[in-house]
């Protein structure tokens, strides 16, 4: 992989290339979209609080549920996958580029504004730690040796569940792991690691039940609560991911690609639409203080629903979703064709 920035030249700028990678990597894909559908189910709760306890100081079924197999299980998956697809595009860009970095510095840029406007609707939005971490951690490590990054991908990841409790501190360790896994070529073998992939989530899985079972009988007002919960939140995101990965390579995989694929592509437009949605929904619905958790999860249901269809229709006409699509544009600073040729639709 080529990560020197080439000195400047009189070359005439290179055009916007349709494509940013010369393969996309579909199972990636379809875990970005299995990340985004799990992600929607704890982002309804914030985007309108709900109670989350009955009369009686004890917890409802469904945020249960939530609190220990989706709360903090995908949101690692998800920032993993940003410093993956990171690195992809930097290795594309700088192909295409004199200037691959400042071309990051644009995409960036771009989603961090895109994010802050988001916050109005969901505060503790990602998309703006994502920029400002990306900025100030995953571009300068670009420059930095493969085992470095590895090495500050797992360090920095360990002590975002043992020193701190998460969220937003796990952030730049999986960044950094991200990156690294891409520039050690393990994202373009996957077809080839399947024994891999069952020893992973063999170790996986055992310790994520443990993890489950240690958050769950641990009081929530203990000094280590959030801790654990975190440490939990990630074994389980490594037992999911493998778990997802492994069954795209059975019959279900066809079927689970057809609705997570497309879902995934457009990762970014899906995210806010969905914040759109369930604010549009939540007065309709009366959601914001009660307790109507099996609402709020078939009203989430309903909007993965309409945006798997949706993808579908529209990738099947264009190369991007909308706000994929304008952050290519700004990115390359310039109109990137996006429409599809007729023979290709058909």
């Amino acid at each position: 992989m080529n990560l020197t920035t080439p000195e400047l030249s009189n070359r005439a700028p290179t055009p916007a290339p349709r494509r940013e990678t010369p393969r996309r990597i579909t199972a990636l894909d379809a875990l970005r979209g299995f990340a985004l559908c799990g992600i929607l189910l704890v982002n309804i709760n914030q985007i309108t609080p709900m109670e989350r306890t009955s009369s009686t100081f004890h917890w409802l079924p469904i945020p249960e549920f939530l609190n220990l197999f989706v709360q903090e299980r995908f949101f690692p998956i998800f920032s993993f996958l940003f410093g993956l697809s990171f690195a992809v595009f930097l290795d594309s860009a700088a192909n295409r580029s004199n200037h691959p970095r400042l071309l990051l510095m644009r995409r960036l840029t771009a989603l961090g504004l895109l994010g802050a406007a988001h916050q109005l609707l969901q505060p503790g939005e990602a998309l703006t730690p994502y920029a400002v971490i990306g900025l100030v951690i995953l571009l300068p490590a670009t420059w930095l040796p493969t085992w470095l990054v590895l090495t500050a991908g797992l360090v920095g990841t360990a002590a975002s569940v043992t020193v701190v409790s998460g969220g937003i501190a796990s952030i730049p360790g999986l960044f950094l792991l991200g990156l690294a896994v891409a520039r050690l070529g393990i994202a373009h073998t996957l077809d080839r690691r399947t024994g891999q992939l069952a020893a992973v989530l063999a170790l996986a899985a055992p310790a994520a039940a443990a993890g489950v079972w240690w958050q769950d009988t641990y009081s929530p007002a203990g000094p280590y609560a959030t801790r654990i919960a975190a440490g939990a939140g990630l074994l389980g995101a490594l037992a999911y991911a493998t778990a997802l990965l492994l069954l795209l390579r059975t019959p279900l995989g066809r079927p689970l690609s057809a609705v997570l694929e497309p879902l995934g592509r457009m990762a970014l437009t899906n995210y806010i639409t969905a914040t759109l949605a369930v604010t549009a929904a939540t007065p309709l619905l009366g959601l914001k203080g009660s307790a109507r958790w099996d609402t709020a999860m078939l009203l989430a249901a309903g909007i993965l629903a309409v945006q798997a269809v949706l993808s579908h229709w529209l990738l099947r006409r264009f190369h991007y979703g909308p706000l994929e699509w304008y952050l290519r544009c700004v990115t390359w600073w310039s109109i990137v064709p996006n429409a599809r040729s007729l023979a290709a639709t058909a």
